[in-house]
């Protein structure tokens, strides 16, 4: 394929009669226009102009080649400058896939702001709990956990992950509050099986003096998904151990209460993935960089226990 360049040259060389008129137009040398011309003519194996010291004048295949071009050139820039214009304003489908309970809880919320800036993008949000290959699936960006950093994927921390053990007044109602982990098993427990490993994932619960216990306990209740588990523990049926991201509106509003204040487990880091490409898309660059921010004025300790 021929570069837009070497055809500008040769266009406006056969307009204006010579490379030094063509450099004028185009803001380049006539040495540059002349280098232009000549390798577009080793490219397409014909010679287009016929040179002398005085004058500059078009070969017969010079001739074809120009009608041939006739308006195109014209055309191709337009596209080109319309193309840039657009792009100046970011614009586009935004294909994210988010963790659904900190997706709806933390990243939902920031929408109406996002969309209020950038109204020419259309989002196309996917709640999902696995990790999604955002090349072979063509995502613009994922936010979650457990994320293989893959080569070409550049990943920026959003929320530290600890675990808490939490359930509702109505549950705790009665009931002693446990002096270490070892007492959740005095609990109905609340767990979640894992959808990738068919797993429930245990905790190994730590407090501030770096003393560590597991968080043992029996469960009555199994599902697939965090806000199932959330809910199941707001609705008084036990005990859950669940991220506090994904807790922390129902601790503020008293829907749930934390058990082990001063406990908790480890459990990484919610992050954005984005591919790493010479050229990010707009969209992308201003989601990224709105929701880093985002994240940023409500700073990292705000969700940590």
């Amino acid at each position: 394929m021929e570069t837009l360049a070497n055809l500008e040259s040769f266009v406006r060389a056969a307009e204006g009669g010579s490379f030094s008129e063509a450099g004028r137009r185009l803001g380049l040398t006539a040495a540059a226009v002349s280098r232009n011309v000549a390798m577009l003519e080793r490219n397409l194996g014909v010679r287009l102009f016929q040179r002398s010291t005085r004058k500059l004048t078009l070969t017969e295949a010079g001739e074809r080649f120009l009608v041939s071009i006739d308006g195109n050139l014209d055309a191709l820039q337009a596209a080109i400058a319309e193309a840039a214009a657009h792009n100046s304003e970011p614009s586009g489908v935004l294909k994210v896939s988010l963790s659904p309970t900190f997706g709806v809880t933390h990243i939902l919320p920031l929408l109406p702001p996002f969309l209020a800036r950038y109204p020419r993008i259309k989002p196309e949000w996917h709640f999902e709990n696995r990790p999604v290959d955002l090349i072979a699936e063509n995502y613009d960006a994922a936010i979650g956990g457990a994320f293989n950093l893959a080569p070409g994927l550049v990943s920026r921390a959003l929320a530290p992950v600890h675990i808490v053990a939490v359930a509702s007044p109505a549950y705790m109602s009665g009931r002693s509050l446990p002096a270490d982990p070892s007492g959740l098993a005095a609990y109905n427990g609340i767990a979640m099986r894992s959808p990738q490993t068919g797993r429930i994932r245990r905790w190994m619960f730590r407090n501030g003096n770096g003393i560590e216990v597991p968080g043992t306990f029996t469960e009555t209740i199994v599902v697939n998904d965090p806000a199932a588990m959330r809910e199941a523990a707001r609705l008084g049926l036990g005990m859950s151990l669940i991220a506090l991201v994904d807790v922390l509106p129902d601790l503020e509003r008293g829907d749930l209460i934390r058990l082990l204040p001063d406990w908790y487990a480890d459990a990484g880091t919610i992050s954005l993935y984005y591919a790493s490409r010479t050229l990010i898309s707009a969209k992308t660059r201003v989601f990224v960089d709105f929701v880093v921010s985002a994240f940023e004025s409500k700073r990292m300790d705000h969700f940590k226990p």
